[in-house]
C-alpha cells in the first residue's frame, strides 16, 4: 500500500513538474516582460504609484503574480516570477520604456525629439486657453460611466465628449486627470494610420504600390501593397492570441525588432481578399517607415515634428523596441484630451488650424471598409458600418484598444467621443453611452 502511494505520489510531482516545465515555465518571459514594461510605463511615463499599478493595470491572472522592483536612481523596472526569468524595462525621457532583450540586448542609441509647447493665448484645442460649455445633462450620462463607491466593474478612467470643437463634458476617475497620459494599446494602430497619411501629404508614399522588402522579391508577397497592410488585407499569416504564446505576444515581449515577426511571415490568403487582425502588420508598417528616412533620430522625429505637436498632442510619447522602431500596434500614449484631438483631426477631414494634415481623400478612404471584414474595419480604424454598435450612428468610426480605450468619431453629430479604462464590452457598455450622449443632446434615434 505505501508503495502504491508512494508512486502515486511522485506520479502528481512529476505531473505538476511537466505542467510547470512544459506549459508555464515558457510563457514567464511574456508574463515578466508584460509586467515590467507596464509598471515601468506606467510609473515613468505617466507618473503613477507601484500599488495603483500592480492593483489595477497589472491585475491580469497570472500577471499578477509576477514581482516588481523600480529602481528610480535607475529609471528602470525589474520582474520576475517565483524568482525565474528576471525582464528589465529601462526608462528614457521623451522615448517611454523599453523592454531589454532576452539575450542582453539594449536598445539603440536616440536622442528625445524636440516637442513644442501649447500656445498660452490660443483657445482648446489649439492652445492651453479653456472656454468649455458643460452640457450638465450629457455630464449625467458620462457619470453613468464610471465606479462608484466599491464597486470595481466598468472601471472608467476617462470620459470626454466633444462636439463643434469644444468639451461639453468631462470626467476622471480618482487619480487620473487631464495632465495624465494614458496608454492607448491599439488606438495606437490609428495613429500609424496618420502617419502614412502625412507622407502622402508630403508627395513621400504612394500606398497603391508594393512596400518593396528585398527578402520579398522572390515570390508572391512582393505585391502586398502599402494599402494591403494597413486594410489588414495583405494575406499574411498571422495569429493575433494574448493568452497563450503566440505571434503577438512573441512580438511584443520576446523580439527585439517588432517589424521582424510578420516580415519573415507566408503568404496564408491571397493578397487583398483576405481579412485578418493583425498587431504585426501594424508594427511592419512603423517599420518600413524608417526607409523614408536617411537617419534613425529622422525617424523617430517625424511622429513629432509633423503630427503630434502640429495638432498639439503635446503629452503623446510612442514607444519604441530595441532596434528603434515604433511599436505603433500598442504603446502610444497621451492624456485623454490629446485623444479627443486625435479624433477631431480626422473628424475635420484631416485639416488643423486651417492647415492640411492628411491630404484630401485620406479619411474616407480610412473610412472604406476593407474587403472581408463585413464593414467593420477600414484602415487601421474600426467602423460602425456593419452595426456593431446598433445604438449608434452608422457613419461612426473609431480607435480601439485593449480593455476598452476607445476614440469615437461621429461626423453627422460633430463629434467626438473619448472612453479609457480597464474594462472594455459588456461590463462597460459603450454603445448605451454613446446613445445617452445623443439621446441628452436630443440628437438620438
Amino acid at each position: 500500500m505505501k508503495k502504491i502511494l508512494t508512486y502515486s505520489l511522485l506520479l502528481v510531482v512529476l505531473a505538476v513538474a511537466g505542467v510547470f516545465f512544459f506549459v508555464f515555465y515558457p510563457r514567464t518571459p511574456i508574463i515578466t516582460g508584460f509586467s515590467a514594461h507596464s509598471v515601468c510605463s506606467c510609473h515613468f511615463v505617466a507618473g503613477r504609484d507601484q500599488a495603483s499599478i500592480e492593483q489595477n493595470d497589472n491585475d491580469i491572472d497570472i500577471i499578477s503574480k509576477a514581482k516588481n522592483v523600480i529602481d528610480e536612481e535607475g529609471l528602470s523596472v525589474t520582474s520576475s516570477i517565483f524568482g525565474l526569468r528576471k525582464r528589465k524595462a529601462v526608462y528614457r525621457q521623451g522615448l517611454g520604456c523599453v523592454l531589454l532583450g532576452l539575450d542582453g540586448a539594449r536598445p539603440v542609441s536616440l536622442d528625445a525629439p524636440p516637442r513644442r509647447r501649447l500656445s498660452d493665448t490660443l483657445y482648446w484645442p489649439y492652445g492651453k486657453k479653456e472656454n468649455f460649455v458643460k452640457n450638465e445633462q450629457v455630464q449625467s450620462v458620462i457619470d453613468g460611466a464610471f465606479d462608484h463607491g466599491t464597486e470595481k466593474v466598468k472601471n472608467t478612467r476617462a470620459v470626454i465628449v466633444v462636439q463643434h470643437g469644444k468639451i461639453i463634458a468631462e470626467q476622471y476617475a480618482p487619480g487620473f486627470g487631464k495632465d495624465v497620459p494614458l496608454l492607448g494599446w491599439s488606438m495606437t494602430k490609428s495613429v500609424v494610420n496618420a502617419l502614412y497619411g502625412v507622407l502622402a501629404q508630403q508627395g513621400k508614399v504612394d500606398i497603391t504600390q508594393p512596400v518593396g522588402l528585398a527578402e520579398w522579391a522572390g515570390d508572391e508577397r512582393k505585391d502586398i501593397t502599402y494599402s494591403d497592410l494597413l486594410r489588414m488585407n495583405s494575406g499574411l499569416e498571422w495569429t493575433e492570441d494574448y493568452g497563450s504564446i503566440s505571434d503577438a505576444t512573441k512580438m511584443l515581449f520576446e523580439a527585439n525588432d517588432v517589424s521582424e515577426v510578420q516580415r519573415k511571415k507566408p503568404l496564408a490568403f491571397p493578397i487583398g481578399e483576405h481579412w485578418v487582425y493583425s498587431s504585426g502588420t501594424t508594427n511592419l508598417l512603423a517599420g518600413l517607415l524608417k526607409s523614408r528616412f536617411s537617419t534613425l533620430q529622422e525617424y523617430l522625429n517625424f511622429p513629432y515634428s509633423t503630427l503630434f505637436d502640429k495638432i498639439g498632442m503635446t503629452s503623446m510619447v510612442m514607444e519604441t523596441d530595441l532596434v528603434g522602431t515604433f511599436i505603433g500596434s500598442s504603446y502610444g500614449w497621451a492624456t485623454p484630451r490629446d485623444w479627443a484631438k486625435f479624433g477631431l483631426l480626422y473628424l475635420q477631414d484631416g485639416m488643423w488650424n486651417g492647415e492640411r494634415i492628411l491630404p484630401e481623400g485620406w479619411v474616407q478612404y480610412t473610412k472604406t471598409p476593407a474587403k472581408g471584414s463585413d464593414g467593420d474595419y477600414g484602415a487601421q480604424f474600426w467602423l460602425n458600418e456593419g452595426h456593431e454598435y446598433p445604438l449608434s450612428p452608422k457613419d461612426m468610426y473609431y480607435c480601439d484598444g485593449y480593455q476598452g480605450q476607445y476614440v469615437y468619431i461621429l461626423p453627422s453629430q460633430d463629434m467626438v467621443i473619448v472612453r479609457m479604462g480597464l474594462t472594455g464590452y459588456p461590463e462597460f457598455a459603450a454603445d448605451e453611452m454613446i446613445a445617452g450622449v445623443l439621446e441628452a443632446l436630443g440628437e438620438g434615434d
